[in-house]
């Protein structure tokens, strides 16, 4: 049996999670893909990377929640010695793929949407525990400019106003109340998603002179600033006949009654993958 929580991610920087130079054919590095939406995820697998390696500083606790690895193997003059202590274990801590909930689109006169569709809203809802409830495309919470927005792909007509949406924004988040929500079509959603990410050309140049090295002009995409994610965490509820505490989790993480500064993906040396992660676990368990 498993506790169930999850976790809120914010962006505080481009974040890009996906291939690196020299990964795919062409110049373009890609995010990773929800295969239904087509809208940026976190592996979960990276999230577990970037957890368990924060915490090597705590001597003894990585292995206990994340399971513990594999050791080198055994040189043949030791295979008749006991390999107890080279076997891996499993973890107690699972984590999911993180996907989007709300990504913030450039808009005249507002100047900022965030927008979803019910696909992803349902997610979260499903997620955090939530009553899930089937928004309609084209609905929106807060203050509008007018009944219709203009994006950079053309014009949008707001229809009913649904203040249900204000419980799929997490309180934590930075301006959670200032700027429009507006759900779109899930057909829709991963054109406005691409419209809205974050690029930039790199470049290495050659050391005599000013000339691109083979290969190594290309393109990054990255989720931007503001962007907000959400992932499901199950933790097992006993573990060597003992109960597993969810606080203790909380606390060997240093998550106690706050956000998280956490890295994800690469990049870091220039700017990107800096977000605000905030874990929390459902009232039910």
């Amino acid at each position: 049996m498993y506790k169930k929580a999850y976790g809120i991610i914010e962006t505080q920087a481009p974040l890009h999670v996906g291939a690196t130079a020299g990964e795919e054919t062409g110049n373009l590095n890609l995010i990773f893909r929800d295969q239904f939406t087509q809208t940026g995820i976190i592996p979960g697998s990276s999230i577990r990377g970037r957890f368990r390696a924060d915490m090597r500083q705590e001597k003894g606790k990585v292995d206990y929640w994340y399971g513990k690895e594999a050791s080198p193997s055994q040189s043949k003059s030791d295979e008749s010695k006991d390999t107890t202590e080279n076997n891996t274990t499993e973890g107690i801590i699972k984590f999911e793929y993180a996907s989007l909930v709300w990504i913030p689109v450039y808009c005249p006169n507002q100047p900022i949407v965030r927008v979803s569709c019910p696909a992803l809203l349902k997610r979260y809802q499903k997620v955090t525990g939530q009553t899930v409830t089937e928004f309609k495309p084209y609905s929106y919470f807060g203050k509008a400019s007018g009944k219709t927005l203009f994006f950079n792909l053309g014009f949008l007509k707001l229809k009913q106003e649904d203040k249900d949406l204000a419980n799929c924004i997490p309180k934590e988040v930075d301006d959670a109340n200032k700027h429009l929500l507006v759900v779109v079509n899930d057909k829709e959603i991963s054109m406005i998603h691409d419209m809205a990410l974050y690029r930039q050309s790199r470049v290495s140049l050659e050391p005599d002179k000013k000339k691109a090295k083979k290969g190594a002009f290309f393109d990054v995409e990255a989720l931007p600033e503001c962007t907000v994610m959400v992932f499901p965490i199950a933790m097992r509820k006993t573990y060597d006949s003992k109960t597993v505490d969810w606080e203790e989790f909380l606390t060997d993480g240093k998550f106690i009654d706050q956000g998280k500064e956490l890295y994800f993906g690469g990049l870091e040396s220039i700017g990107f993958g800096r977000t605000e992660v905030w874990l929390k676990s459902h009232n039910s368990n």
